[in-house]
């Protein structure tokens, strides 16, 4: 297991002996998908600069920028018909009397959410509200990056829509949770400071065809929020469960997106893209605040993701499923031609769901126990 030093992102060592745990759980119990188990061994480090796509590969890309004008960038939404945030928020230009009554119909409605949910939520809106850290991910992608930060490249005119679309996401999410009263604010915010800063480290080895496959996976991922649409529901706030399924169409969007950009290098190089999708599972594609901290749990993103696979919001089950998917819409198992390499890990990719699902099975369940979350002002949830 690859572990990271603390002082390298400033911040704080944890107590003696205690280690971050990046991408393998402490118990087999917590086989999730958040951590993404697409392999049964330790990923290799991931520390190492490496531009793994030759100059040939990258005028793939550029080969691509007029079939992405034509079928990408129109799955971009004009920002007039844009949702935005105050939409679904208590309005203060509706005069101080309707917003404080707005305010107080919200906090009643929260009090049916479990702390749990309250969890998740902060989660979700963490991952969505630390976008600084995808865009520039983003623009590492060799063939694809913004060069000038306005570039009127169609890769980059997307990647900047795409940044626009997901930054409200975070911006809604944020405000409505400082609204309930629920959650302690100012330890949500300090852990936002410091995922941000440390950063992610996804091994997409500056390759667009590994970005690529790690960012659909992002972007199914996030579809949990459909989940959380559901038991908002059932905890009895409709609004939340609006907003939460509003961001999640958003997401189906983003992802059809991506969808389409994998099955059009599928088409131009399936050598390199099979092997690209299965580069990234065998490195475990994992959320991309792994290096989540809050200041006092070096653990947290291991805690935070247990608590989404107990609530059955998102398990191996469902990557599982999701793997299905992809497999099933990009036809990966009747790809032909493939060289000998690209041949194995069409073999590795279209058995993975199975081995996924086996290994859930025979996971050992373990005994609960206690972790306190400081989002929720330390209180302790199961795990």
């Amino acid at each position: 297991m690859q572990t990271t030093s603390l002082s390298q992102f400033n911040i704080p060592s944890p107590p003696p002996k205690t280690t971050i745990l990046h991408r393998k759980t402490t118990s087999s119990r917590r086989l999730s998908p958040i951590f993404a188990v697409a392999s049964t061994t330790a990923p290799p480090s991931r520390h190492q600069v490496t531009h793994s796509m030759p100059p040939e590969k990258i005028e793939i890309f550029k080969s691509l920028e007029s079939w992405v004008s034509e079928n990408i960038l129109p799955l971009r939404k004009p920002v007039e018909k844009c949702w935005q945030p105050i939409e679904f928020l208590p309005d203060p230009s509706q005069g101080p009397d309707v917003f404080v009554e707005e305010v107080r119909a919200l906090r009643q409605r929260v009090l049916g959410l479990s702390d749990e949910y309250l969890v998740m939520l902060v989660g979700n809106m963490l991952t969505e509200d630390a976008l600084p850290t995808y865009q520039t991910f983003i623009n590492t992608f060799d063939g694809v990056r913004d060069e000038t930060a306005s570039s009127p490249c169609p890769w980059a005119i997307w990647t900047r829509a795409w940044s626009a679309e997901e930054n409200r996401h975070g911006d809604l999410l944020r405000t409505y949770l400082y609204l309930s009263g629920r959650v302690d604010m100012l330890m949500v915010e300090k852990t936002l400071q410091y995922s941000i800063g440390a950063g992610s480290d996804v091994g997409a080895e500056n390759n667009a065809y590994m970005g690529f496959v790690y960012i659909i996976s992002r972007a199914s991922n996030i579809s949990n929020t459909g989940n959380m649409a559901r038991l908002a529901i059932k905890d009895g706030d409709p609004v939340l469960a609006r907003i939460c399924g509003t961001i999640a169409a958003d997401e189906k969007r983003h992802e059809n997106a991506y969808t389409r950009i994998i099955e059009k290098l599928l088409e131009v190089d399936p050598n390199t893209t099979m092997q690209a999708i299965a580069s990234m599972m065998r490195k475990r594609i994992t959320m991309p605040l792994h290096l989540m901290y809050d200041g006092q749990d070096p653990n947290l993103f291991e805690h935070f993701s247990a608590i989404f696979q107990k609530q059955d919001v998102y398990t191996s089950r469902h990557y599982a499923e999701i793997l299905e998917f992809f497999i099933t819409r990009w036809e990966l198992e009747k790809l032909e031609g493939l060289t000998e390499e690209a041949k194995r890990a069409q073999d590795f990719v279209c058995q993975l769901p199975r081995k996924i699902r086996r290994l859930e099975y025979r996971a050992k369940k373990l005994e609960s126990r206690q972790v306190k979350f400081s989002w929720i002002f330390n209180k302790s949830l199961s795990v």
